[in-house]
């Protein structure tokens, strides 16, 4: 125990009885647990007079008293000042909230949706897509019926480049919020949609029915959610970076430098391993390449879960035209696609190994084409049925939107500069869509 220093005189008496309260608690604690205070009984301040005992029980009280209600002031007093913290906090930040895991600690849930879905699309992002670009794809998708049935991942290729898109992945998940509401609330006035708006709320009506809570994110007690709670369905939005999926970046010991277009089928199979039992349906799409301005799987629903779609295209290589496979999308049962994405990985590393002495760059369109023509051999034992579709996704060109509007896919085109300015206006050409999107 330290010495201490001799009080003053012109200090107030609270300051001698908490100073003196402090070394008679000291006394009590060394007593209890049996200190060197015990081990010598003959301390000089205690005195066998019964009056400075009854002194000193009368100082303790006033101690622990005073010390009491300094402590009950004291945690009173901080109460008011924290609750005026989180408001403050709450109202500057009411639109960050934090955003809980997707997946078993990994991956980014960006928004919850209404249900469980029974189909899932995979959107691969990457690091050269302009951020109007993927603006533009993320808007369209939202106005799209796909999301009234399908869950929506992006797949980055790191965490740097997850943080670049994220904000707008929050600005527009805000969006589509505001203009469903909007629609909905018109349109129980009206009764019909408005003629210039391509966005109908309609498909977004859920069923009256017991549904399954959401596949992603943090669980809630019950595993039934009513849909009274909710009159509108719609999936989740989250995504991953590519280490989370691949952390040994496999395809690094065969290639210098791993690209995602390449590194997101190692990806695949961690992730559709994961969720095989959850979802039927799974689409694999390019967001630099490619824009869904409706459903494109009303072609693969009824087909088995062993199916897998692809599209071609004419090409010319040299003098000769060769037909190809468009790696910007594919589509089928969630059973086949996995399987595929595996064997696709593995005839990667294949080709890498086969064409290192020629220098030849391997393309995942290569790899796929010759999947298509070898399919019966190859995939035979993998049991993914592989059908090449003849339908040609048209590329969007010209100075016009409208001529587009009909097809589920559109690819960008390498000509068309002026696409985005294009298809904004014509969503803002609505009164009530522009109203909602900030740009118009």
């Amino acid at each position: 125990m330290t010495t201490s220093k001799p009080i003053n005189n012109n200090n107030n008496q609270n300051s001698n009885i908490s100073g003196m309260g402090m070394s008679m608690l000291l006394v009590l604690f060394s007593q209890d647990n049996k200190s060197t205070i015990t081990d010598n009984p003959k301390l000089t301040f205690l005195s066998p007079s019964k009056s400075i005992f009854s002194k000193a029980q009368s100082t303790i009280s006033v101690c622990l008293l005073l010390f009491f209600t300094t402590l009950l002031l004291f945690t009173l007093s901080t109460l008011p000042n924290t609750s005026h913290t989180h408001k403050r906090t709450s109202s500057t930040f009411s639109y960050t909230p934090h955003q809980p895991f997707a997946l078993q600690r990994m991956g980014t849930l960006h928004r919850r949706g209404t249900k469980s879905m029974s189909d899932l699309l995979i959107c691969h992002v990457p690091d050269d897509t302009p951020l109007d670009d993927f603006r533009l794809f993320l808007r369209l998708l939202h106005r799209s019926s796909l999301t009234a049935s399908s869950d929506v991942v992006f797949l980055f290729s790191s965490p740097s480049s997850s943080s670049k898109f994220t904000p707008i992945i929050s600005q527009e998940n805000h969006a589509f919020f505001s203009l469903l509401h909007l629609h909905t609330r018109l349109n129980s006035t009206r009764c019909r949609q408005h003629p210039k708006s391509s966005f109908d709320p309609n498909c977004f009506k859920q069923h009256q029915h017991l549904q399954k809570e959401p596949f992603w994110g943090p669980k809630t007690k019950n595993n039934l959610t009513s849909s009274r709670s909710h009159s509108l369905s719609y999936g989740s939005v989250l995504s991953f970076h590519a280490s989370e999926l691949d952390p040994e970046n496999s395809l690094a010991g065969f290639l210098d430098r791993v690209p995602l277009t390449l590194r997101r089928w190692a990806c695949y199979p961690m992730l559709l391993g994961r969720v095989r039992h959850s979802f039927k349906n799974v689409i694999l799409a390019d967001v630099k390449t490619l824009l869904i301005l409706k459903d494109p799987l009303v072609r693969v629903r009824t087909r088995s879960p062993d199916t897998v779609l692809v599209f071609s295209k004419q090409e010319k290589h040299g003098k000769r035209m060769q037909r190809i496979v468009v790696s910007s999308v594919l589509m089928g049962g969630a059973r086949g696609v996995r399987r595929l994405s595996g064997t696709v990985a593995v005839e990667i590393v294949r080709a890498v190994t086969q064409h290192r002495k020629r220098k030849n760059p391997v393309t995942e369109s290569a790899i796929l084409s010759q999947l298509v023509g070898e399919s019966e051999f190859v995939l035979k034992n993998k049991n993914v049925d592989l059908v090449a579709s003849s339908e040609l996704i048209p590329e969007a060109g010209g100075s016009s939107a409208t001529s587009f509007w009909d097809f589920p896919m559109v690819h960008r085109g390498v000509s068309n500069h002026d696409l985005n300015y294009v298809i904004r206006k014509q969503m803002c050409s609505s009164v009530e869509d522009s109203s909602v999107y900030r740009d118009c």
